[in-house]
């Protein structure tokens, strides 16, 4: 379930990626489209991270053992 999470916020940071890049050449940067897109993007790969951080912190992702 865990990965499942991860794997569908990295496809929706993609394709947040590709929606600012749209917006960018449609508009041509006269609306403010793509700054809402491109901040979605990061706000997601900052959750994306938390999660894998807590994740491994709760025992979610295990840790190398050499």
């Amino acid at each position: 379930m865990f990965k499942l999470i991860i794997v569908l916020m990295l496809l929706a940071v993609i394709g947040s990626l590709f929606s600012g890049l749209f917006f960018l050449v449609r508009d041509h940067g006269a609306n403010d489209r793509a700054v809402k897109a491109l901040t979605l993007r990061i706000a997601l790969s900052v959750a994306i991270f938390a999660l894998l951080l807590l994740g491994y912190r709760f025992g979610v992702i295990p840790g190398y053992v050499a």
